[in-house]
């Protein structure tokens, strides 16, 4: 459906580019919105979505619009925090989001139900800001659960290690900061307290350059670190227990916030479950000193366990790779390839004919053992 509304199209004439541009509106945006501009479409971008309505920022201001045209049966697809959309122009009543354009960039997790549905979390997102409590023992399973669907979003990774004015001893500090930094390959690791302001500056400049997404456990500090970045209380806070250090979900829903010193930032609800998905390329991006010595097997199709000429675990052997970091790297790619099986016919039949190949040896070795016994 096309509109001819004169308001919309000396709206696009105007400089919709200047009035957005603080949330991130670019030529490459402008390129992309072309067509719907001659259709009359206004841009906007996402800034809440709540139960088929979403809010949005246009250069005309914040509008409410509904989604019904656009809400798809893949849950990847839907309408989601930080989209970039064609609304219609003001006259319509509801006023409706007519098309997304295509992500950039998509932070996307599985669901905890059993159907193992993808969830989008953030779109078109430049720095995944992974909040890590340092009020509680790390978990670096956990935070290479994140690392993996970040890198796989596009999005470029930053661990921030949340109320580091808990941890005094400035020697101890390090010894955390460089766990996470093996963890974390290529990755910046940051210690920040909202408390005393340590880290705050750095953190500031990272996302003004962009749009920014903080993610983590409830509890995490996530609300706090956005209400200093934005430089007032804007989003509401909870005290974690102190038994777990654990928090009740403050944040609810995901709001796309204006910083004061340039950029935008997506709060998100604290993450109780951190479920791959399709995330291949990420977990080897993450465990990039495993793919590399990968290379140095033997045989091409070596999965690291007792195949002679493994690089892998002679690595493990020599102590110059932790046991733990291998055990980490074969449990995500084992949960990536069964998520990915349960989409994809031909991954499922290379999975069952590796079972079948495992069980015929299997089987073999115990018909060799017997023959010997005998």
């Amino acid at each position: 459906m096309s509109f001819s509304s004169s308001e919309a199209s000396t709206s696009l004439q105007a400089s919709p580019s200047h009035a957005l541009a603080p949330y991130g509106w670019d030529a490459g945006w402008e390129a992309e919105f072309a067509p719907h501009a001659e259709q009359g479409l206004l841009p906007g971008r996402v800034v809440r979505v709540d139960r088929g309505q979403c809010d949005l920022v246009t250069a005309d201001g914040l509008i409410r619009a509904d989604t019904a045209f656009v809400t798809p049966h893949d849950p990847l697809k839907v309408v989601c925090t930080g989209d970039w959309a064609a609304v219609e122009p003001v006259g319509g009543n509801p006023r409706y989001v007519r098309t997304l354009l295509p992500r950039r960039t998509a932070f996307a997790r599985s669901t905890s139900s059993k159907r193992s549905e993808g969830q989008i979390l953030a779109a078109n997102v430049d720095h995944a800001i992974i909040t890590v409590s340092l009020a509680v023992e790390l978990d670096l399973g956990r935070i290479e659960r994140f690392l993996a669907l970040a890198w796989e979003s596009g999005a470029q990774p930053l661990v921030v290690l949340s109320k580091a004015d808990l941890v005094p001893d400035p020697t101890g500090l390090s010894y955390l900061v460089e766990d996470v930094e093996t963890t974390a390959p290529g990755v910046q690791v940051l210690p920040v307290s909202s408390a005393t302001g340590e880290g705050v500056e750095v953190l500031s400049a990272v996302v003004s350059g962009g749009t920014s997404v903080l993610l983590g456990a409830s509890g995490a500090g996530k609300s706090t670190l956005a209400n200093t970045l934005l430089g007032e209380d804007v989003m509401t806070v909870q005290a974690a227990r102190d038994v777990d250090g654990k928090g009740r979900h403050t944040t609810t829903t995901r709001n796309l916030l204006l910083l004061p010193g340039g950029g935008v930032l997506i709060d998100t609800p604290g993450l109780r479950g951190v479920g791959l998905w399709d995330a291949e390329a990420g977990v080897g991006q993450v465990f990039s000193e495993i793919e590399g010595l990968a290379a140095d097997c033997r045989f091409h199709d070596c999965v690291h366990e007792s195949e002679p000429g493994c690089a892998v675990t002679a690595a493990v052997e020599d102590g110059a790779l932790p046991v733990r970091r291998l055990e980490s790297y074969r449990k995500l790619l084992r949960e990536n390839q069964r998520i990915v099986a349960k989409t994809d016919a031909r991954v499922r039949a290379e999975i069952l004919k590796d079972w079948k190949r495992k069980g015929a040896a299997g089987r073999a070795a115990m018909e060799a053992k017997r023959g010997r016994i005998r």
